[in-house]
């Protein structure tokens, strides 16, 4: 029976009430007649994938040393789990709270977590999406500490008030058993013993509970008694406590770096006191006190001295030392620093059992951008290599993209180069964390993503089959010298850090090309080669883009120079660049207006590249009339045509990467025909400024976005960030804006506020037009970003200008009067238009290395509502028409080898035949969506894609064998467009924008895929195909594995006899509701769990109940087989009894006549 989706229902209404958005031209016949679209909403539905990443600001962790998986829980109340490499999941509490604990159900498939809002959960990890059985909610007291003993269903949970309640971990609901904080301290004891911060059973004796309060008191609880037994007293805090696996001695850490150790039967003193790191007076006199020691673990080895293990208690004069993880191990004290502050730590041992030898093997350390494993069994404590992909966020990341079935032969081809980068000196072992399995998914295409950094390099990750590894990382950087002094630091002009930053990439699968925009407006071309060369000069080309101003007027008010621009004609020849010049050293006020002058200097040294791509050609806007050159807004680079074409709010620019050659340097006035009748006349920003911000030009939402994160990009880190209210420059390096994808936890709490302003003014209903209508739209503190301090030109001068949003390579009809294809570039700007450019290439060859390019500007082919965001071509028949490229080939191989491989790919549709449309040229704005026909150039379909907001970003995607526009608006929306009609297919409310990080990183791909940027560390995978969501359940990871629960280690003769081993409780006597009576209603509240059958089937009992239960059912089933067997045995007598009667009849009347019987 075929389900009932109301989603699809809805989607078909918004398909017929959008009839009069998504109309044919009047007059032209309906394409879809002729073109059979199959897409349909139900090959479309939305759902969360995979979270890879680091988990964004970790605050607690747990493992399963059986099951071998590891519980990382963050402050924002997500859980992450790790198995073996590959295997991870993703899940999230409601309430967002703090996990301040985890607790692993050990070998049972569950996870008890506590949160920071005193409520407990209780998640089934059984299922490939853990769910929540209970939950219990803390109505009067706040949890500062729970402990799980091991095959124990009773959860002590400690409080702040210092006392102790227990939890029926089966039934979620608590004892009538309290330990009270008055009962377990001194009587005489006149303060409040503080929060409880530890609690743990005797090792040997599961009758004796070990409590330890912040105050300093430690308290040995009798549970069957119900009294305190011994009491430990010492004047410094209480961090942590440790237990001997023999249950007679115990440590605990302080807040003065000291750990003590006690016995249980001596309560009176301490048996040793140390300070790990504290300074040994001569005189005998006490250390000086160091920091505190969050944490000490004390593990047991049968051959050897035990290990102590302890973060933190360094010494106070250590100022600036990173955080240390210290082990003890016998006579020898190893510090070992970490990279990151210490969030947790725990040592990994062969046997769960606390009651025997430990056997210490390893130690998982969660640092709070790192994960980290010291082997404990090798010299040197050396680091386990690390399979998870971690280290998304070693740099902050600045852009991303997504490449979906990309050629098969890529991904060797880059793991091959990548594996000579990896670092040496990892342990030998195998990971430690090697639990759960491997989902079956069908997916079998290649998946690639790509991440740009802040310090300017990029990494390349094998995203295939849900998993992701990272495959080649490429240092652009390594281009640039480097400054050495902070004087040399000053003249980075445009951002004073991270002046490496990549903005933008554009690459080129097939032929392997890369193409990089950095945040100094830099552009670089890398070619891929599998050997390793030697450049000794890196090729340099430098650009002068400046906008035109009319009246004029001068873009420094100070200076009596008035730009000008060349103006190419119909086809511009080759254009030689500005001669290299070095960046000048001297300050600007004394030598006059910076000219010429590049942001960054070219590497005058020989440049060492190794496999994998090498620098082609550095391309660098210049400085000025004192200005800093504009950041690039849009890039595209071609391997068929050998061109690269960047732009700016400035205009374009396009480059010859083979002849190493700027071809074009235009204007995007002068972009239009003289007759164009939507040409916009070059104007002075400056006219439309108003001081008080009021009413600045009316612009598209785009240029507006693009201003916000390039600025946020040109200040990253920088330490001269100024607010609008506020010129002095005094901020400190706590107030910079870390990154451009800090979001909200930036600490430019200021320009977030403002940032988020803008956005819920974008979001607000307003009608974009084409007129120089000025109408109240900003104000000027919603301009989140400020300028920097080196650029004399606001962003409303900024905002006024029409730059180039976006680029497409293709092979199209440049006029309307053309009838044979030819290569041409689409030009799309922030104003919405859409022009064509014609490129006349010479033939290939030699000729193509001498000859110049041809290059004409055929005016607007179309204009639409907000900026443009994508562009394509579709053939007759409704097929996309991809640009042509040039297939890979080493450019360091033998030139036969070349030969054979560079054959350009033939053009698409050769010809039309006149009056009739062959192509259909697809546009998508921030607003609306067209569909033109080629070279007739008339509109055929339009679709206004939203009136109240704005996309940010759209990509034509291949979906069920056909093809789509797949957008993401700001308002959260995400909706798919049907081609050529435009039809509404999907749209769903998925995902607000909430920071500039998920507005620059979301991205779409083909087959359904997409992702995006959901914190600085990590990447969230979506899809938004139906058949990926029904095969969702197969294609993840499980994480329970059935496992044999180790032996509990034996007593021994001596131990048994004299009743020397551990001793057992009956908790359920002394917990349950006949023995401790009911706990009061008013404490906690049950919460039952969500939903999914066995999510109902694990509420009704628990897992530990389900155990007992298929444990009886088995046994039933077992004893019904018997019975069943015993019957068949008794009839198969009875038959034989049977048989033997008939015969012996048969025998005795056999020879008788009828009658004689």
């Amino acid at each position: 029976m075929k389900k009932f989706n109301i989603r699809k229902v809805l989607d078909g209404l918004t398909a017929a009430s959008s009839s009069s958005s998504a109309t044919a031209q009047p007059g032209t016949p309906r394409e879809n007649d002729v073109i059979q679209e199959t897409l349909q909403s139900e090959h479309f539905q939305l759902c969360k994938t995979v979270r890879h990443g680091f988990p964004y600001q970790p605050s607690s962790m747990a493992f399963d040393p059986v099951q071998k998986i590891l519980a990382v829980g963050t402050q924002n109340g997500a859980l992450r789990l790790f198995g073996r490499a590959g295997v991870e999941c993703y899940c999230q509490h409601e309430s967002g709270a703090a996990v301040i604990q985890l607790q692993f159900l050990i070998n049972e498939g569950a996870l008890v977590s506590a949160l920071a809002d005193d409520s407990i959960h209780l998640w089934n990890l059984r299922q490939k999406i853990p769910a929540i059985l209970h939950s219990l909610k803390f109505n009067r007291e706040r949890i500062t500490y729970c402990h799980l003993p091991f095959q124990s269903k009773w959860l002590y949970i400690g409080t702040e008030r210092g006392n102790i309640h227990i939890v029926n971990v089966e039934s979620f609901t608590l004892s009538g058993y309290v330990i009270m904080w008055n009962k377990a301290i001194e009587l005489s004891t006149k303060t409040h013993p503080g929060p409880v911060v530890h609690i743990s059973d005797n090792p040997m004796d599961e009758g004796k509970l070990l409590i330890g309060f912040e105050c300093g008191v430690v308290v040995l609880w009798d549970l069957k008694c119900k009294k305190a037994d011994y009491r430990y007293n010492y004047d410094e805090a209480i961090h942590s406590v440790a237990w001997h696996h023999e249950g007679k001695q115990f440590v605990c850490s302080h807040s003065d770096g000291t750990l003590t150790t006690w016995n249980i039967r001596a309560q009176a003193k301490s048996a040793q006191i140390i300070t790990p790191h504290g300074k040994q007076p001569k005189d005998g006199k006490k250390p000086e006190p160091c920091k505190p020691i969050l944490k000490v673990e004390y593990k047991t080895t049968r051959a050897g001295d035990p290990f102590m293990i302890l973060s933190g208690g360094l010494s106070y004069d250590t100022v600036g030392r990173r955080a240390c993880l210290t082990v003890m191990h016998g006579k020898s004290t190893a510090v070992l620093e970490m990279d990151y502050p210490i969030v947790d730590f725990l040592t990994l041992c062969e046997t769960p059992y606390p009651n025997d030898f430990q056997e210490p093997y390893a130690v998982v350390v969660l640092l709070e951008k790192d994960l980290v494993v010291i082997d404990l069994g090798q010299i040197g404590y050396p680091i386990f290599e690390n399979p998870y992909p971690l280290t998304i966020h070693e740099s902050p990341v600045t852009c991303c993209e997504y490449f979906v079935d990309c050629p098969a032969e890529l991904i060797p081809a880059l793991y091959s180069v990548g594996s000579r980068q990896k670092r040496q000196g990892y342990s030998k072992k195998e990971w430690p964390i090697s639990g759960g399995n491997w989902g079956q998914g069908t997916q079998s295409y290649p998946e690639i993503i790509i991440t740009g950094h802040a310090d300017g390099s990029i990494k390349f990750w094998d995203a295939s089959a849900l998993m992701l590894q990272v495959l080649y990382k490429l240092k652009t950087a390594k281009v640039f010298e480097r400054a050495r002094s902070k004087e040399e630091k000053a003249n980075t002009d445009i951002v004073e850090e991270d002046p490496f930053a990549i903005q933008t990439l554009s690459w080129c699968p097939e032929s392997r090309m890369l193409c990089v925009a950095g945040v100094s407006a830099h552009v670089i071309i890398y070619r891929f080669s599998k050997q390793e060369i030697t450049t000794e000069v890196v090729q340099l080309l430098e650009v002068r883009m400046q906008c035109e101003f009319s009246d004029g007027d001068s873009p420094d008010p100070g200076g009596d120079q008035t730009p000008t621009l060349p103006t190419p004609g119909a086809s511009s020849s080759p254009q030689e660049s500005e001669p290299p010049t070095q960046p000048s050293t001297g300050s600007n006020s004394s030598d006059g207006p910076r000219d010429n002058k590049p942001c960054l200097q070219v590497r005058s040294s020989p440049l060492k590249q190794s496999p994998g791509y090498q620098v082609e050609l550095v391309i660098q806007l210049v400085w000025v009339s004192g200005e800093p050159p504009q950041p690039i807004t849009s890039l595209a680079i071609n391997s068929s045509y050998g061109l690269v074409v960047f732009g700016n709010s400035n205009g374009l620019a396009v480059v010859d990467y083979l002849q190493k050659t700027l071809l074009l340097n235009m204007g995007t006035s002068e972009l239009y025909s003289p007759s164009d009748p939507y040409q916009r006349q070059p104007r002075s920003p400056r006219k439309t400024r108003q001081p008080s911000g009021d009413n600045p030009t009316k612009t598209s939402c785009m240029s507006r976005l693009s201003y916000l994160y390039s600025e946020s990009v040109k200040k990253l880190r920088s330490s001269h960030l100024t607010t609008l209210d506020s010129n002095d420059g005094s901020n400190t390096s706590e107030d910079r804006c870390k990154s451009p994808t800090s979001g909200s936890t930036s600490p430019c709490n200021s320009d977030d506020e403002r940032k988020q302003k803008f956005i819920e003014k974008a979001k607000m209903s307003r009608k974009i037009s084409l007129s120089s209508e000025q109408k109240p739209d900003l104000d000027a503190k919603d301009n989140a970003f400020t300028r920097s301090r080196s650029s004399s030109v606001t962003s409303i001068d900024r905002e006024s200008r029409e730059a180039i949003s976006s680029f497409h390579f293709c092979e199209s009809f440049p006029r309307k009067t053309d009838s044979v294809v030819s290569p041409c570039l689409l030009v799309g700007t922030t104003q919405g238009t859409v022009m064509m450019v014609a490129l006349s290439l010479p033939p290939p060859g030699d000729h193509r290395l001498q000859q110049p390019v041809g290059i004409s500007s055929c005016g607007t082919l179309v204009t639409l509502k907000g900026g443009i965001l994508t562009m394509a071509l579709l053939d007759a028949t409704g097929t996309l028409l991809p640009p042509s490229y040039e297939p890979w080939y080493d450019p360091n191989a033998s030139d036969e080898e070349k030969e054979k491989s560079r054959r350009r790919r033939p053009a698409s549709p050769p010809s039309t035949q006149e009056g009739q449309d062959s192509q259909f040229a697809v546009l998508c704005s921030e607003k609306q969506a067209k569909v033109v026909a080629m070279p007739s150039q008339t509109r055929i379909y339009k679709h206004n894609i939203t009136e109240s907001s704005f996309v940010l970003r759209a990509d034509v995607v291949q979906m069920a064998g056909a093809y789509c526009i797949a957008c993401f608006c700001a308002n959260g929306h995400i909706m798919t467009l049907s081609l050529p009609s435009l039809r509404p297919l999907l749209d769903v409310n998925y995902l607000p924008l909430t920071d500039m990080r998920i507005a620059r990183t979301f991205c779409f791909s083909n087959l359904g895929q997409a992702l995006y940027l959901t914190s600085p560390t990590e990447i969230q995978r979506i899809t938004y195909s139906q058949e990926t969501c029904d095969n969702r359940q197969e294609m993840l990871s499980e994480l329970f594995t059935p496992v044999e629960t180790p032996e509990a280690p034996n007593k021994g003769f001596f131990k048994g006899l004299f009743g020397g081993g551990a001793q057992s409780l009956d908790r359920e006597d002394l917990f349950g509701e006949t023995g401790a009576g009911k706990a009061s209603r008013s404490l906690a509240q049950h919460i039952p769990g969500p939903g999914g059958m066995e999510g109902m089937k694990g509420a009704a009992s628990g897992i530990v109940g389900d155990l007992a239960r298929a444990r009886i059912a088995l046994d039933e089933r077992g004893q019904k087989l018997g019975e069943l067997e015993d019957r068949t045995a008794a009839m198969m007598s009875s038959a034989d009894s049977f048989s033997k009667h008939a015969h012996d009849m048969m025998l005795k009347y056999k020879d008788k006549k009828w009658y004689q019987l």
